[in-house]
């Protein structure tokens, strides 16, 4: 008899992060097919990427492949997100590795502390 999935972790998105992936997606058509997977791990409950030091918060980022250009990883998405609890995880922002080279400790924490004012 087959297992009972797991519980699956809910995901926010901060307007920030929408905001980016909406300028994102009129350059590169297939971002939304590109983050998905990763997306479907982390409601599957799989912690990726590299933790952010200096936030305050459990952050973490993780290189995804940009299928719009031949360059790989390297030169993809960075896509940033905090681990609120192991069911609860928020999709902070997404950014070209070609366009913006990275995103401050400060950045991020002030992007999360906007999204918790607005979402109380």
């Amino acid at each position: 008899m087959p297992s009972e999935p797991a519980e699956s972790a809910q995901v926010e998105f901060t307007p920030e992060f929408k905001r980016n992936l909406r300028s994102l997606a009129k350059k590169y058509r297939h971002i939304r097919s590109d983050v998905q997977p990763l997306i479907d791990q982390l409601r599957a409950g799989e912690v990726t990427g590299d933790q952010v030091p200096g936030t305050r918060y459990t952050v973490f980022k993780v290189r995804v492949r940009n299928s719009d250009i031949q360059k790989g990883k390297r030169s993809g998405y960075r896509m940033v997100y905090h681990l609120k609890t192991p069911a609860s995880i928020i999709l902070v922002t997404i950014y070209s590795k070609l366009d913006q080279a990275d995103i401050s400790a400060e950045r991020i924490r002030r992007i999360l502390v906007e999204f918790d004012e607005h979402s109380v």
